[in-house]
């Protein structure tokens, strides 16, 4: 499945992660960088990413402007954490397959694979979301 720019939700839209991940380890960013991105879903107010890193690869520490949640689909991802209010460092989060991570706005982190893996990043409204 070829993707171009990101699909819209307007009417519903289903993706095959697996599928994807797998075509995103053919690109050529892949075997350079040891990692690629893809952005399923951009709205006013979510957008959806798809990552896949192979073993041993780093996507260094950055932030986030919303709050975020880090999924990993396949292999296991270790995560960088800013330190809580008694630590002297930061804290090491291992994230295996059937966890998330829920970060907050402005939280640096930086992410490994341990293995190879595919992690599906999502980024909700900025602001205040509407009533559920």
């Amino acid at each position: 499945m070829a993707m171009g720019k990101p699909e819209s939700a307007e009417f519903g839209v289903v993706f095959d992660l697996t599928t994807i991940a797998q075509d995103m380890r053919r690109e050529e960013a892949y075997a350079r960088e040891g990692h690629t991105a893809r952005t399923l879903v951009r709205e006013p107010d979510l957008r959806v990413v798809l990552i896949a890193m192979q073993a041993g690869s780093r996507i260094p520490e950055h932030t986030v402007a919303g709050t975020a949640s880090i999924q990993t689909l396949v292999g296991l991802l270790r995560l960088q954490l800013p330190r809580l209010a008694r630590q002297r460092e930061g804290r090491i989060v291992d994230l295996p397959v059937g966890q998330i991570l829920v970060l907050e706005p402005g939280n640096e982190h930086s992410i490994e694979a341990v293995g190879d893996s595919a992690l599906l990043v999502t980024f909700g409204w900025k602001g205040k979301a509407p009533p559920a």
